[in-house]
């Protein structure tokens, strides 16, 4: 078995065909031996029943021999290259696959026989597939072959909306022989298949030739690897103490980074990311391939801090769905736009249930969340001016003010008639999540159009300062919403939120009492990413061992040997569910480190449980400049990578770390490492007076 983090090897395949491992690259996903696949923004259906069309895989195909042999598969997450090697006593055979992470279009197969004793007889293994050129959402012909290679067209069976298109796939791959030879004379031998899925008879043609010529000039698997490469040195994610969190960490980024584009992707045709990645998500599995909140406020943060074009990636997503969300708005009785609880393409909600879609309303808020964490990490107004993200957070902000009711006897708005994010309740009035977020996103529509020299509705700032928090003053927590009994099951985390990521202010005495109240009820089959939210509340104050504790539990929720994720921790639920993977990240990312994206600084107050000795963390991006944590038990280092200003202003920022106790100012300098004593709270911020009453720590 490997050594290597990285490197996830078994010589037994699951029982369970789900937690075969999937290779994905923003594009294109698929998951190892199904003969089927998905592309990203191919919906089949109207309404509630669209969902990711299914797409039949040319490379669904085992490898087999006919004397024994020994097997080895390995997920190789340095490179994206799953690996299935069979090794018997004359031939040592190696099937490799990957989705390019460069050429989003492309995917691969690789066959290498190596001979392993000199004997003058050929040496042949079987190529056995399902494959079909068949599918029950697209209707599929024969297409001329094009240079060789086999070609199918279609168009799926319905539009997602009434007067909306159908989308057209094409296919064109290198046909695959039932078997493969190794002659006499040879010693070994290599053989190369590729398959293009696009949009367009000439995007497919265009790939097709690119993908002949890279291997031609042997340079086919070489650029898939450079792209991954470039990938992971700008993000590391490791720690030292625990063998199982490392490979947990180095398997979540993984599966994320494989659900967004490439980095040098310049087509604005990002699908977004749903709960079950690309590789899932067909007819009624894996939430439909739909995108949830779960996107913008599970996956995303991991995913920012290290990649603004990435983040901004999921914005520009947001931007394209503002027609349909203007019509959910509308729909609804409202002004401003109503994102989708379940989005796909346009924008218009295509939740199964209407009940989601019309009370949980949260999301609209959720959606603002990361439209500013990414300005406060970047700086980059160009995303709010020429983007149109101050189109999104203008209607979200008209939406609250249209759907808030004014309640006289507490001076209150209120927001009724709702489901928050716990889903075990609906039509309640004030959740505590829900009114919070609205608060927040309004505030910083307030803020978005002062910097833009918009005019600021006066309601924006009405609605912000009045609407209801609720707050009980008895037992100094906060209820999930009005009417909540304490001690009411939960299913998920709703309400400790509210510290991490939203950053309502509150005494260590509330926080400590919100996490008290919710954990002991929470649902313990409930999704995977709750107890990431509880285990950073417990990290801000000071208590690593019981942090640790609940996010050892998100284990139950690895299916082994793939570092696969399900939902729910007895395997069920979606697969492979990137939300978990998103809350655990976090609760590394933002919860041992401490982090907080606030407006004028990045704060951070590191605390290590006693088994984690290290922590590595490379590649954080703010502001233009990369820096490199090194966060031991009594000490931080922190390494400024290179600076290279910001969207907004390529004049780089002068950063300084400011230690809270003493107030003592660490200028850091791009490539000279600076090391301090761990303290409970620091600021990295830039050369501007900070006023320190303001820190969050």
């Amino acid at each position: 078995m490997s050594s290597d983090p990285y490197i996830f090897t078994t010589d037994t395949l699951p029982s369970d065909i789900r937690f075969l491992p999937p290779l994905a690259n923003g594009l294109l996903g698929w998951r190892v031996y199904n003969n089927i696949m998905h592309m990203g923004g191919v919906y089949n259906g109207e309404g509630g029943r669209c969902h990711r069309a299914d797409v039949p895989c040319p490379l669904d195909v085992k490898l087999e021999t006919e004397e024994p042999v020994q097997h080895t598969y390995s997920l190789n997450t340095h490179t994206g290259i799953f690996t299935h090697t069979l090794s018997s006593a004359s031939v040592t055979a190696s099937q490799s696959l990957y989705s390019h992470r460069y050429y989003s279009n492309l995917m691969v197969m690789e066959v290498l026989l190596v001979r392993q004793v000199t004997s003058e007889q050929p040496i042949t293994v079987n190529l056995v597939t399902s494959f079909t050129p068949q599918s029950k959402d697209i209707v599929f012909q024969s297409g001329p072959e094009y240079k060789g290679g086999s070609h199918i067209l279609g168009q799926t069976k319905t539009a997602e909306f009434q007067g909306g298109s159908c989308p057209t796939v094409h296919l064109i791959w290198s046909p695959i022989p039932p078997s493969l030879t190794l002659l006499p004379e040879q010693s070994q031998a290599r053989w190369g298949f590729i398959l293009v899925v696009a949009n367009s008879l000439e995007s497919a043609k265009a790939s097709f030739d690119e993908g002949l010529s890279l291997m031609a000039t042997g340079n086919l698997r070489p650029s898939h690897e450079k792209a991954w490469k470039e990938l992971w040195l700008q993000s590391k994610v490791e720690v030292t103490g625990s063998e199982s969190l490392c490979k947990a960490l180095i398997g979540c980024m993984f599966y994320l980074l494989s659900a967004f584009p490439s980095i040098h992707d310049t087509s604005s045709s990002f699908g977004g990311v749903s709960p079950g990645g690309l590789s899932n998500g067909g007819d009624g599995q894996d939430y439909w391939g739909h995108v949830f909140w779960d996107q913008d406020i599970w996956m995303y943060p991991g995913i920012a801090l290290f990649y603004p074009k990435l983040a901004r990636a999921v914005l520009e997503y947001r931007v394209g769905t503002i027609d349909g969300a203007k019509d959910n708005a509308e729909k609804q009785g409202y002004k401003g736009l109503k994102f989708p609880w379940e989005s796909a393409v346009s924008g218009r909600e295509v939740c199964p249930e209407d009940i989601y879609g019309q009370q949980e309303i949260h999301i609209n808020g959720d959606v603002t969340l990361a439209f500013q964490h990414y300005f406060y990490l970047t700086e980059d107004l160009s995303m709010f001016k020429e983007r149109r993200g101050s189109d999104v957070i203008y209607g979200v902000a008209d939406y609250w003010v249209s759907r808030v009711t004014w309640h006289p006897e507490d001076q209150k708005y209120h927001l009724l008639g709702v489901m928050p994010p716990d889903e075990y309740y609906h039509n309640v009035s004030n959740s505590v999540y829900t009114n919070t977020v609205a608060k927040f996103s309004l505030q910083f529509a307030v803020e978005v159009a002062n910097l833009l020299q918009h005019p600021v509705p006066k309601e924006w700032k009405e609605v912000a300062e009045h609407i209801k928090i609720p707050f009980d003053e008895e037992s100094q927590y906060h209820p999930e919403y009005d009417d909540y009994v304490k001690g009411h099951p939960v299913k998920q985390a709703d309400t400790v939120m509210l510290g991490y990521p939203l950053g309502l202010e509150m005494s260590p005495e509330v926080r400590r009492n919100d996490l008290e109240a919710y954990e002991p009820v929470t649902d313990p089959h409930g999704p995977a990413m709750t107890w990431g939210m509880f285990a950073i509340g417990w990290l801000e104050l000071g208590e690593a061992e019981k942090a640790q504790r609940l996010l050892e539990k998100c284990f139950n929720n690895i299916q082994g040997p793939f570092q696969v994720w399900s939902e729910s921790s007895d395997g069920s639920g979606a697969v492979n569910f990137l939300t978990g993977m998103g809350g655990f990240l976090q609760a590394v990312l933002f919860g041992y480190t401490g982090f907080r994206v606030q407006k004028d600084f990045l704060a951070f107050s590191p605390l290590l449980p006693n088994d984690i000795s290290e922590l590595c963390i490379r590649g954080v991006n703010y502001l233009g400049s990369q820096m490199d944590w090194l966060l031991r038990k009594d000490e931080v280092c922190i390494i400024l990578r290179e600076q290279s200003g910001t969207a907004g202003n390529t004049k780089p920022h002068n950063l300084q770390v400011v230690l809270k106790a003493s107030g003592t100012k660490i200028p850091l300098t791009p490539g000279q490492p600076v090391t301090f004593p761990r303290e409970s709270g620091y600021v990295c911020k830039l050369d501007s007076t900070l006023d320190s009453s303001c820190w969050p720590f």
